[in-house]
């Protein structure tokens, strides 16, 4: 089905839905270099209006990606709630954006079986910056594992001390950084150097000794790929979350190397180690725009419609964190500051409006157009929007990953500037550890004094 629009006496021809799809998305290098990007701002708003007329019921009969040649598409047909869609069956895209900015969160929770990813990346086309924020932050959504997550009011980080060579004394170090410094509620969680079984069985008995030593209500992760995982569960390792990149499509998380099964073989394998105290969300995954197009694997799909496409992958599997990694790929992808706010702010949107407690590594590569000030810009948007998590990262410079996101310090920056609290039992135990006084950041409390020396035992147990 074709559509078409007139604007200054041109009238422009979308083919199909994905044309449309991709010649409405703002402006962004990923789909430029695909080649579907529209040919000008006249194109663009054309094709805008176009999918602010259209029907949201014709996502349930038009597909991006065939049904019969890919799994995401399948999931996403096969799992849609006709009826938490019919409050909504009369609705245009333009319509369903005027609705979202009236509903209150009860409202939006209710809707998320109906709601297709496609039809929050096409409302989140036509929507301005502040609609990004306005509707995502009346959309609430709890997870829980050791603490609890989402809660309004609240802004957990996910403390990341990677270190080049796996060094467990440079990790224990910086993760007793961000502990003092208020992080850590969302996960401690390492991204390896190499994905050797034996290096992630030792990060994961040292991330669980620190845990478990001094009593922290948290959950910890070592962000090897799935397979690795589940092998580190069967020698009887400390696995609290399972973690996996995914994508919008099946090829691209063939690229990853993971399949549905796979993933819902980790997931049971986690739930059975019974590991949780305060719920059993146990999956992490993390995502970002332009993963498909760089594994020739988005068949002619934007970029942010195939990113919300992994949202419902996500969703399949009740994780405690997404988080979009959004400048991480690249400026190919993201060619500067602007794009890669927007594409963060769309994620966050589509992720929360698809019920996932979404963050966002608030982030970019060292060859982007971008800098610190336009990640601080950012961070204090999505901070508005209520993102459920960010990154704190030693002085936002990941050494082993090389590139550039937010400090433990930037995330105190925005809890105290939007005035977020960390979750609930973490902040609590902050408090019984003396961290949470004034000017605790600056010193190491009492009851922390001997940490220094059991981090350093603990890392070479």
């Amino acid at each position: 089905m074709s559509y078409r629009h007139t604007v200054n006496g041109t009238t422009y021809v979308f083919a199909d839905l994905r044309s449309l799809l991709a010649r409405a998305s703002p402006l962004r290098s990923g789909d430029q270099l695909a080649g579907i990007a529209a040919a000008s701002a006249s194109e663009r708003v054309a094709a805008q209006c176009a999918l602010a007329d259209l029907p949201l019921a014709n996502f349930l009969t038009e597909s991006v990606v065939p049904y019969e040649n890919d799994d995401v598409t399948r999931l996403i047909i096969d799992s849609h709630s006709r009826s938490a869609f019919a409050p909504l069956a009369h609705l245009t895209v333009g319509g369903f954006r005027d609705f979202l900015l009236a509903a209150a969160p009860a409202t939006l929770t209710a809707l998320r079986p109906g709601i297709t990813p496609e039809m929050s990346a096409a409302v989140s086309k036509i929507c301005r910056l502040q609609d990004l924020i306005a509707i995502a932050r009346n959309c609430h959504v709890r997870t829980a594992f050791r603490n609890t997550i989402g809660l309004p009011g609240r802004l957990s980080v996910r403390l990341q001390p990677n270190h080049p060579v796996d060094d467990p004394r440079g990790i224990a170090a910086s993760t007793l950084d961000g502990l003092l410094l208020g992080a850590g509620d969302a996960v401690i969680g390492v991204n390896p150097a190499t994905d050797s079984l034996d290096a992630t069985a030792t990060l994961l008995q040292l991330l669980d000794q620190i845990r478990s030593r001094y009593e922290i209500p948290t959950q910890t992760c070592v962000l090897a790929h799935v397979t690795t995982t589940l092998r580190c569960m069967e020698r009887g390792a400390p696995v609290d979350l399972v973690f996996q990149s995914i994508g919008g499509t099946e090829a691209t998380n063939r690229s990853f190397g993971v399949t549905l099964p796979l993933l819902a073989e980790a997931q049971a394998a986690a739930l059975s180690l019974r590991r949780g105290t305060v719920g059993d969300n146990v999956m992490y995954f993390e995502t970002g725009q332009g993963s498909a197009l760089s594994a020739n694997a988005h068949h002619g799909v934007d970029q942010q419609t195939i990113e919300a496409r992994a949202y419902a992958v996500a969703r399949a599997y009740a994780p405690l964190l997404v988080n979009s990694v959004v400048g991480f790929i690249g400026p190919e992808y993201l060619y500067n500051g602007k794009q890669i706010t927007r594409a963060g702010l769309e994620d966050h949107f589509c992720g929360k409006l698809l019920g996932l407690p979404m963050g966002v590594d608030v982030c970019y590569t060292n060859h982007a157009e971008a800098d610190q000030d336009d990640m601080d810009s950012l961070l204090t948007l999505l901070g508005a929007a209520g993102v459920t998590f960010v990154m704190g990262i030693p002085g936002a410079d990941d050494i082993m990953l090389s590139y550039q996101s937010t400090s433990f310090h930037d995330a105190l920056y925005v809890r105290n500037a939007l005035k977020l609290r960390p979750a609930p039992e973490f902040e609590a135990w902050l408090a019984r550890m003396g961290l949470d006084q004034p000017g605790a950041s600056e010193r190491i409390p009492v009851r922390m004094a001997p940490a220094l020396a059991g981090l350093a035992l603990a890392s070479l147990a």
